[in-house]
């Protein structure tokens, strides 16, 4: 049977095992995939030992995305554009593969299976951390008529754009700065939400029909799609599908078969309600 992990730290909260082996069952797959703990200078030892044990591939959450993009003998170009890995996979020489499949899930998750477009759509993005530049080259790839990074700090969506520039035409401003722009779609990437913050957004900023995503999910609206309802949102989605869609996209890496993901959704969203 072909071993996968998750690490993470935390990790007891990681729906990861659930979702591949779902996955794992639908696609006929024979695989044993677990959650391990790992201290937090304890990455390459704990992904050596795996690997020399013949495990096939990991998954990588917080806070360990930098040390898999360094491990890795070599990257995907997302995730070389990324700059961070979440999936791991052995290959038939033993060499390692990264890849980031972060920005595909959350794409995936809101073309495909919501129905929203992002071509030709004034798409702003909230955040500048690792959780936005990790979609950044998947949003830019599907041609949006604008996208803007706005941050609390602008130098870090300003460096962002330095980064990202060649994928397509993107800008950076602060919060301060959205006061009489409107967009299609806004896109919440900063992890506010968890605390129950939101970032100073102005009146007017949803363009009529607009719709909103929060990269976040938990059992109750966030604080973010709270606010884009009050704000008369057109339709506002949580990052759940995103998760699961990342997932499918490692299990797909790994596997050569691509699982569908709208019945695990489902099923987790209702776990989450229970």
């Amino acid at each position: 049977m072909d071993r996968y992990l998750v690490y993470g730290n935390p990790i007891a909260q990681s729906k990861s095992p659930q979702i591949h082996a779902a996955f794992a069952t639908e696609t006929g797959q024979n695989i044993d995939y677990q959650k391990q703990l790992v201290e937090e200078d304890g990455f390459k030892a704990a992904a050596d030992a795996f690997f020399l044990a013949g495990g096939c591939g990991l998954n990588i959450t917080v806070p360990f995305k930098i040390d898999a993009f360094d491990y890795a003998h070599e990257l995907t170009e997302r995730a070389r554009t990324a700059g961070a890995v979440n999936t791991l996979k052995r290959l038939e020489d033993g060499r390692i593969l990264g890849d980031n499949t972060d920005g595909a899930g959350m794409v995936s998750d809101i073309v495909d299976i919501l129905g929203w477009p992002i071509a030709d759509q004034r798409v702003l993005v909230l955040g500048a951390g690792g959780a936005v530049r990790g979609v950044l080259q998947p949003l830019l790839e599907q041609g949006p008529a604008q996208l803007v990074v706005a941050n609390r700090t602008v130098a870090k969506a300003l460096t962002l754009v330095r980064e990202f520039k060649s994928f397509g035409k993107l800008q950076a401003c602060g919060f301060d700065d959205l006061e009489d722009e409107q967009f299609d779609l806004v896109i919440n990437g900063t992890s506010a939400s968890l605390a129950g913050d939101l970032p100073p957004l102005p009146e007017d900023l949803l363009a009529p029909g607009a719709r909103c995503y929060d990269m976040m999910y938990g059992a109750e609206p966030t604080v973010f799609l709270r606010w884009a309802e009050q704000q008369g949102a057109a339709a506002v989605a949580d990052g759940l599908g995103m998760l699961v869609g990342q997932a499918a996209e490692a299990f797909e890496l790994w596997r050569e078969v691509r699982p569908r993901v709208v019945p695990v959704i489902e099923a987790l969203r209702d776990q989450l309600k229970a």
